[in-house]
């Protein structure tokens, strides 16, 4: 077999495992562990022996949510004795402070220079005492069990911090951005859980996590992706992440898909300076199976993967003329073609705004690596910036 041959099968079999084989190899692990180990799950505690909590919320310029968010946060199943809610408003220069001002039970830390989200966390931090921390999106809701149900997932005291699932609201008409982020997230959501039931989800997202604020440790002001970074030095440090799906985050998909590329270039970005940061991670000898769902979870989609699906195509079409088994690879050419062409469709359907979910995941998934590329010149243009801030992506 010539070197091309041997490229382009590791290639492909990188690309299949990383979006396709990790979930079914992940599955088959965590059923053989739970035919030998059933996990015994505590009761819910009584309101007497729930703890005080913490509801921090980083917001920049968030007049039009305030009033919806203290309503939804005031609604929440937890004794208001015990429920904290903190906000954070570095920089805000709109109506957000006027308008929390009218809540009472909100404590406001502002300042008028802003600085980000990381740096945002890093000060508000130092005015919490409270055993955990509940983070949290302006722009989200929260349902109305969420609090408990983390609290009870920290009965586990191997459990450092608590990933609650992230939910895209379901639009009447969802474009491109909203339906394909709803359902990349349906299937990063299936992959958490089981995650979670073989050792430890890898990381949590911003929209609604949880740790125990001992755990927390202050980050570098340009940090991309505080929470990635937050929840994974926690693995670090010997504990586990849980992922609790029956607490979740509710927010719109991004307005468009202009919109939604500023959003991926930048997690693309901050994974890739993340993967740098956490590189000890990679070390099994240390980190044993988290290392391994690492490895496969997140670091392969940050870095070689989405190289390598690119690569593949015009791979392909060489094999075709300098191998003994033409057909072979002519018939693998088509069925890539046929993919990119579906993707091509998807995206000018997004473009007419015509509904098509089936050609909305080729064309979500192809533009999700494109971005990955991207970021790449992204964080290039960002070296030497020690600030966090960012430019905020419209919602539906």
């Amino acid at each position: 077999m010539k070197t091309c041959e041997i490229i382009f099968w590791i290639s492909l079999f990188i690309v299949f495992y990383t979006y396709i084989g990790y979930g079914m190899l992940l599955y088959v692990l965590v059923r053989l562990k739970e035919c030998f180990r059933k996990t015994v799950i505590p009761p819910l505690p009584e309101d007497s022996r729930l703890p005080e909590l913490t509801l921090f919320i980083a917001a920049y310029n968030e007049e039009d949510v305030i009033d919806d968010k203290m309503r939804n946060c005031l609604a929440l199943d937890y004794p208001a004795d015990k429920l904290h809610i903190l906000w954070v408003t570095d920089g805000s220069n709109d109506r957000t402070n006027e308008r929390l001002s009218r809540w009472p039970q909100a404590t406001v830390l502002h300042q008028p220079q802003r600085q980000g989200k990381t740096a945002a966390l890093n000060r508000g931090i130092h005015f919490v005492t409270t055993p955990i921390v509940v983070f949290t999106d302006a722009n989200t809701h929260l349902n109305r069990e969420a609090l408990r149900k983390i609290v009870h997932a920290f009965a586990n005291p191997e459990t450092g911090c608590v990933a609650g699932e992230k939910r895209i609201a379901v639009q009447a008409e969802d474009n491109a951005a909203s339906g394909g982020e709803g359902l990349y997230w349906k299937y990063e959501s299936a992959l958490k859980k089981l995650d979670s039931r073989l050792y430890s989800a890898v990381g949590a997202a911003g929209e609604l996590f949880a740790i125990r604020r001992e755990l927390f440790e202050e980050m570098p002001a340009d940090t991309l992706l505080d929470d990635f970074i937050l929840s994974l030095r926690i693995v670090m440090r010997g504990y586990t992440i849980a992922y609790c799906a029956d607490a979740y985050a509710v927010e719109n998909g991004s307005a468009d898909m202009r919109e939604e590329e500023k959003r991926k270039v930048r997690i693309a970005a901050g994974g890739l300076q993340s993967v740098r940061r956490l590189r000890a991670l990679l070390n099994p000898f240390r980190y044993g199976v988290f290392s391994f769902q690492y490895i496969s979870h997140r670091v392969l989609r940050w870095s070689l993967t989405p190289v390598l699906l690119f690569l593949l195509l015009p791979l392909n079409a060489i094999l075709i003329f300098t191998t003994d088994r033409p057909l072979l690879y002519a018939v693998i050419w088509l069925l890539q073609t046929l993919f990119y062409l579906m993707a091509s469709l998807g995206y000018y359907l997004s473009t007419k705004h015509i509904k098509n979910k089936i050609l909305f995941v080729p064309y979500y998934f192809l533009f999700m690596n494109i971005n990955v590329i991207r970021g790449f010149n992204y964080l290039r243009k960002r070296r030497g910036q020690t600030g966090g801030a960012w430019e905020k992506a419209r919602r539906a």
